[in-house]
């Protein structure tokens, strides 16, 4: 019997991150991504990026491992004969995924949030601060949710097997996202047996349930580690920003030679942003992503002074 699991990916660290958890405990993995009309579509390339970097290397690097023992049936008293035998072991082991981005057309116009085109201008700070409101989507988790549950159900469907849908809540989630809480998930998940068949094989698999995103990013850590997989490639393809920042510019490599390094950068005054730089803090290690400000692209160490000063303010 197979394990079979659902997730939402945005393309963010945390979903990220529950991706190759998935990737480490499940069988079969079913990725969903979701384009709504965020002004931070840039999510959505990152998400595709980083399936296309782990199938690439899922059940990729093998090797070969030989035994050597004594081949009784063709020795003789005057001669040992040897024979060896040839075994080829996967060094790591994950499922390829089965990815999907779901087009939500013509919605963004129809929603009031700043984080979707045409909405007001994405509030700069600490999550904490009120004007924060401001990001959030109505309805966005049910809309994400209804459809997840929709595609578990009809795995478990096909299978007769228990498929289980991946949720990357954590103790970090902000009051300010109502469908962020225990009552809201609790509600939306007696909807979906109530409005549906035969599912008891429909489960929830929350890991992160009792952490964080400082948390989340050790376990990421862990798993890359685990899995094989290098830690700077993975994360280079997230995005949390929800201002990104397209920079078009040349510079001179090392071998002086023109390289066009135009690009969508993360900022680093967002709340999405802030936390991110905080875990990155902790963890001890420079995030991948490149960050930059109106100007042009910044260093780590400018990210680090600046996102510090903004978590200094917030603790005063």
């Amino acid at each position: 019997m197979e394990r079979h699991v659902v997730i939402s990916l945005s393309g963010g660290m945390d979903s990220s991150t529950l991706l190759l958890r998935c990737l480490k405990e499940y069988d079969t993995v079913t990725a969903i991504s979701f384009d709504y009309g965020q002004k931070h579509r840039i999510e959505l390339e990152r998400a595709q990026s980083l399936v296309d970097y782990l199938n690439d290397n899922a059940d990729e690097t093998k090797y070969k491992s030989e035994t050597t023992s004594v081949d009784y049936l063709n020795s003789t008293d005057d001669e040992t004969k040897y024979k060896t035998e040839t075994t080829e072991v996967i060094l790591h082991h994950f499922p390829k995924i089965n990815y999907r981005q779901i087009q939500l057309n013509g919605l963004a116009d129809l929603l009031d949030s700043a984080l979707v085109t045409g909405g007001a201008d994405v509030p700069e700070g600490h999550y904490a601060e009120k004007n924060m409101k401001a990001t959030v989507v109505p309805n966005r988790n049910k809309i994400f949710a209804s459809i997840a549950q929709a595609v578990a159900l009809s795995i478990a469907n096909k299978t007769g097997e228990q498929c289980d849908i991946a949720m990357g809540i954590h103790a970090g989630d902000h009051a300010i996202y109502p469908d962020c809480r225990q009552e809201f998930r609790d509600a939306d998940d007696h909807a979906f047996r109530m409005g549906n068949w035969e599912t008891d094989k429909v489960g929830y698999f929350t890991p992160y349930l009792e952490g964080d995103k400082f948390t989340i990013l050790q376990d990421g850590e862990v798993l890359c580690n685990e899995l094989k997989l290098d830690f700077d490639e993975v994360y280079k393809r997230t995005n949390t920003s929800y201002k990104p920042i397209y920079h078009n510019f040349l510079y001179t490599n090392d071998e002086d030679e023109i390289v066009d390094g135009s690009d969508w950068f993360s900022d680093f005054k967002s709340a999405s942003s802030v936390e991110r730089v905080e875990a990155f803090i902790k963890l001890r290690r420079p995030d991948p992503v490149g960050y930059a400000d109106e100007i042009g692209p910044v260093n780590w160490e400018h990210v680090v002074n600046e996102v510090t000063k903004v978590l200094e303010n917030h603790n005063n």
